[in-house]
This record gives C-alpha cells, structure tokens and sequence, in this order.
C-alpha cells in the first residue's frame, strides 16, 4: 500500500508533466493539497465523457491521484475538473507569493486551496460560488486558511476586491467590465472564453495600464456556462470566430476605440485584436 503522502508527490509530478510545467510551487501545492478533502469519500465517480461517469472499484486513494475529472453533482454534470487542465492554466497565471486572487466558480474549493498555496499566508483569495450547498462545502473544507473566504453568490454581481489574479472556471461570452476593472496593474485575468457551440478557449488578459490590456489564448476549453456572463449574440458570433481556427494569433483586447482591421472579434464594446497594444 502506497501511503497517501507519496501518492501526492506521483500525482503532482503527473500533473506538472501532462501540463509541460517545472514550476516547482505548483507542483508542491498539488503535492499537499488533499484532493479526497474536496471530493468527498470514495469510491467516487470519474468522468469518462460527457455525462458518462465509471464508479472507481474501491475508495483507494490511488483512484483519485490519477488525471481524472470526478464528480461532484454528477446528475447536474458538476465536476472536479481535470488536474493538468488546471494545471497548465495556473502555471500561464505565474501566482505570486502574497498576491491578491479572486476564484469565480470555486465549486467545493479544490482549486481555491490550490491557489492558497500558490498566494501563502501574505497573500488571500476570496472565492465565489453561485450554487449555495457547493459554496458551503467549500467554506468549510477551506476554513482553515484563514486568509481564503468564500462567497456563496455570482461573481457578476456587484464590484470585485482590487486584484493580481482572477481565475474563473465558468464559461463567459466576454470579459466582465467588473473583472477587467478590478485588475491592478500587471494583474491577470484567466477565464473561459466560450461559443454558443463547439470548443472555446482559455483567454489570459493582463493589465499593462489604465487603457491596454495584453491577451492571449492559453488552451482549448469546454466548460458549464458562467451566469450573467454570456449574451447570445456573443455567443454565436464566437462560435464562428473559433471555426475559423486562427484563435492563437489574437495579442490584445481592446475597449473604447472602434475595430479596426486587426479585429479578430468585436463584442459589444470590446473586441480582440491580433495587434500588441501600441
């Protein structure tokens, strides 16, 4: 029997390798962290598809240190996502000891204690979670980081603390003004950027100034939709801005000034251009 610690370290050394990582804090985050703190007792459920979940044979912790996405919700498709897919975003964010970190759709918190690591006691996240019973769960797997709360309400709602981070898990059809507005200078916002239909992607967004923000499409993402966050219209407008599969060519976003012919999409009152901000 491999004990839990050393299943840790070969689970984190996984991770960090699936997602092209030596950051050594990531890796010893997801080598502390207890996963099965989070998800539950096993055995537990693993996603194998969409709405498709095998029950693993016993609730041996060697099951739950794998690459996998377990259920939390399975009837609502509510899932612990997949670890190297979390990985190689936070990896994109490069966390900062003592930075300043909002997690939208924290879910039982997981991720949330994760970025805790990655902050340390100088630093603090507060994590918001729309689904009320997954925000109690979390507050309490969480409390004993005293410098992590979690709020059990939507993110688009109402005004964010100032930022270094903001890593969302739920997929919007464009930067919220409140997230973009409540970056500090050089803080970065992760989030889902996603279609009507088909696959979007990972949008890392840093705050150069007041006016310029740089952006970059990180991975692929497939992810349940980030209420309040998402216009129909966007939405289907995306779903053909990513068919035409030329996604890892945007540089910046843009507000306030129309598009110009760098425009590789134009939202309402914002748009990505495939330029770096002048």
């Amino acid at each position: 029997m491999v004990s839990a610690p050393n299943l840790r370290t070969y689970y984190a050394h996984l991770i960090a390798g699936k997602a092209g990582t030596s950051d050594q804090k990531l890796i010893d985050a997801f080598a502390t962290v207890e996963r099965e703190r989070f998800v539950g007792n096993g055995p537990w459920k693993v996603n194998c598809n969409a709405g498709c979940y095998v029950d693993t044979p016993s609730d041996d912790l060697a099951f739950l240190y794998q690459d996998v996405v377990v259920a939390l919700v399975p009837d609502r498709g509510l899932n612990n996502g997949e670890p190297s897919w979390h990985a190689r975003c936070l990896a994109a964010l490069d966390v900062r000891g003592g930075e300043r970190t909002v997690h939208v759709g924290s879910g039982t918190g997981y991720y949330t204690a994760i970025l805790a690591k990655l902050v340390g006691p100088t630093g603090a996240v507060v994590a918001y979670e729309i689904d009320r019973d997954l925000a109690r769960r979390a507050a309490a797997n969480l409390e004993t980081w005293p410098y992590v709360s979690v709020q059990g309400r939507s993110a688009t709602e109402g005004v964010l603390p100032a930022s270094d981070i903001i890593y969302a898990s739920a997929g919007a059809t464009r930067p919220p003004d409140t997230w973009l507005e409540a970056l500090r200078p050089g803080g970065r916002l992760l989030f889902p950027l996603t279609p009507s239909v088909g696959l979007g992607g990972m949008l890392l967004v840093t705050r150069l100034s007041d006016t310029a923000f740089g952006a970059r499409f990180v991975q692929p993402v497939a992810v349940i939709a980030c209420e309040g966050a998402r216009n129909r219209e966007e939405g289907d407008a995306l779903s053909s801005a990513f068919a035409r599969g030329n996604w890892s060519n945007v540089k910046s976003l843009r507000r306030g000034n129309p598009p110009d012919d760098s425009s590789w999409f134009t939202g309402d009152g914002w748009w990505l251009s495939t330029s770096e901000n002048a």
